[in-house]
């Protein structure tokens, strides 16, 4: 497992790196976004590339997160449920989750979107608005989100399995947790402890 838990590391450092890097996206888009109100109202001038760029950096940010969403846990899970669960029932609901539904959502996705990308660059499609934006590199973010996923489901499946072989700690223990390791329910102990 030691080497496996190494990659794990090594996706799970790129995914953190590209997460805190996306935040500066948002700012960036923030700025645009009041430049270009502040101009069109003060000065009456209007640019379609300013706009489109808006959304072409809201969309990096959707795209290009979601493996340091699946990373941070901040995904939309089912608490109700996991939260009923042993942490060993959690990893194999988790491990089945990633292998049944997100590698394979993620691989399909990358391989239906990465035509309509290369079809954008050969035909060099621009958007249909005045002054617009050239169209390929938001599609990339297609294939690319989805490519960082999976790398990120990647790195999750490996510390579940690790987990499971008692190589590695809970990944869904919060820090806090004291019985992450024990396989039994968070909230076991302290139900027991107020009757």
């Amino acid at each position: 497992m030691g080497p496996l838990l190494k990659i794990s590391r090594l996706i799970d450092a790129i995914s953190n790196l590209i997460g805190r890097t996306l935040i500066w996206l948002v700012l960036a888009a923030t700025l645009i976004s009041a430049g270009n109100a502040i101009v069109r109202k003060t000065l009456n001038i209007g640019s379609n590339a300013m706009l489109e760029i808006q959304w072409y950096l809201y969309a990096a940010v959707f795209m290009l997160g979601g493996g340091y969403a699946l990373l941070k846990n901040t995904h939309v899970r089912i608490d109700v449920l996991s939260n009923k669960f042993s942490a060993r029932t959690r990893a194999w609901v988790d491990i089945g989750g990633i292998v049944i539904f997100l590698l394979p959502m993620c691989y399909l996705l990358s391989v239906f979107a990465w035509p309509i990308v290369m079809s954008a660059i050969k035909t060099g499609e621009v958007s249909s608005n005045a002054g617009g934006l050239i169209r390929w590199p938001l599609y990339a973010l297609v294939p690319a989100g989805f490519g960082l996923l999976a790398l990120q489901g990647l790195s999750e499946l490996i510390k579940r399995i690790a987990f499971l072989r008692g190589a590695g700690p809970d990944p869904m223990a919060l820090p806090h947790d004291p019985h992450a390791d024990s396989g039994a329910a968070p909230d076991a102990p302290a139900a027991k402890a107020g009757q």
